[in-house]
């Protein structure tokens, strides 16, 4: 019998109902069940979803020694690759930054988020841990309390009811941890940056050995290698516009225009197998608890995907709520609990505060207007600084790779 099956027959009870499959949620429950707390994780998608759900692949090096010190990095020991160069195009030439021997020496290793989530769930399930695919959590009701509730719907679309001592909210932005916070619980800071970026999957082969940043009159355009076959591009794109609105070969062209494949090399082409439109967005819960309820991932704090922060925010706000879950139920205390959220707004503002810097780097007004003209006349001075100061260089490096 499934997991599934038994929670749409009948109420269940865990110590920790863990609301989403995502890096924060399987690294959670990997911990609490390495530790013998006893957890359920929910997930409204099936499992194969899960695991060839593509998003970002950066992985900053504390994320691998967080993996690494629990056991959950030997995928990505396996088959992931470092990186440490990046590329910036603009209008005055290029220049390359080899970001790894700079600031504090650190790399990036890219391993794709899908084949991450595939390690962590193989390893929770092969541990024995629970986990309801295609069950959807409705509501956290009693949250104020000591013994809150989530209501589910089971695939079948029948609800029920599970208990728990606390409840995790890793379901990002949209789903049931936020929707079940109470008006005035938490203070949500948000910012609209007002731009929008289509995000490209191409079968082709990186165009480039490094992660390149095209800062062009017509818009940013970004190239991300993921596997040797596979590469993510970004084009900044109009706000409110469909993803399919453009042909591949419009789209392989602004890349090339934008990316000055002319003048620094062609880009290798192929078929796009994914195009999704990312309205650029800020925001951060405070604090990042209600009673029982925890918030950890997307659900406590979106970032925009300039500087590939989001899932290594997830990664360390799971370690650290699972060490503070693992106190409080296993020995009674509750120290770590009280201070999680103070723990955690540090680094997710930190990381905000890089994420704006580098929009701003990355993105200017279009206009003729002085107003436009000035601004762009900043953004070329920082990006001058970036190329020929070594503390910029060093600063760079160290908050790029870092959380």
């Amino acid at each position: 019998m499934t997991v599934s099956q038994r929670v749409g027959s009948g109420d269940e009870t865990a110590d920790v109902v863990i609301l989403g499959a995502g890096p924060a949620g399987l690294v959670l429950g990997n911990l609490l069940q390495a530790s013998g707390v006893d957890c359920l994780v929910v997930e409204r998608a099936d499992a194969a979803q899960v695991r060839t759900r593509a998003r970002a692949g950066f992985l900053a090096a504390n994320t691998v020694r967080i993996l690494d010190r629990h056991g959950l990095a030997e995928g990505l020991h396996r088959r992931g690759r470092e990186h440490s160069a990046c590329e910036f195009r603009t209008q005055d030439g290029r220049f390359r930054l080899d970001y790894g021997s700079l600031g504090r020496g650190e790399r990036h290793t890219v391993y794709p988020q899908q084949e991450l989530v595939t390690d962590l769930l193989t390893h929770y399930q092969g541990a024995g841990g629970r986990i309801s695919f295609r069950t959807e959590a409705v509501a956290v009701v009693g949250a104020d309390g000591s013994r809150p509730e989530v209501t589910v719907r089971d695939p079948d679309g029948r609800p029920s009811r599970l208990h728990a001592r606390y409840v995790a909210g890793c379901d990002g932005r949209h789903g049931a941890a936020r929707r079940s916070l109470p008006p005035g619980a938490v203070r949500r800071h948000h910012l609209d940056h007002g731009l929008s970026w289509l995000g490209l999957l191409a079968q082709a082969p990186p165009s480039l050995d490094a992660v390149g940043y095209a800062v062009h009159p017509d818009g940013f355009a970004g190239h991300m290698a993921r596997t040797p076959e596979v590469t993510r591009y970004y084009l900044q794109y109009q706000r409110g516009q469909a993803a399919d609105a453009w042909s591949e070969q419009r789209i392989w062209d602004e890349l090339a225009l934008r990316m000055g494949a002319a003048e620094y090399g062609a880009l290798h082409r192929g078929p796009i197998v994914q195009r999704t439109v990312v309205d650029l967005e800020s925001d951060v819960l405070e604090p990042l608890r209600y009673g029982s309820l925890l918030l950890a991932g997307d659900a406590a704090a979106l970032l925009s995907p300039s500087a590939a922060k989001g899932a290594n925010l997830a990664v360390l706000e799971a370690e650290i709520l699972a060490g503070a879950l693992v106190d409080d139920l296993a020995h009674g205390d509750a120290r770590g609990l009280e201070r999680y959220s103070a723990q955690c707004l540090p680094y997710i503002w930190r990381a905000q505060e890089f994420s704006q810097w580098m929009l701003r780097l990355l993105h200017g007004p279009s206009g003729p207007d002085a107003e436009s003209l000035f601004h762009n006349a900043l953004r070329r001075a920082r990006l001058e600084s970036l190329r020929t100061s070594r503390s910029q260089q060093d600063w760079f490096a160290e908050h790029y790779v870092g959380v």
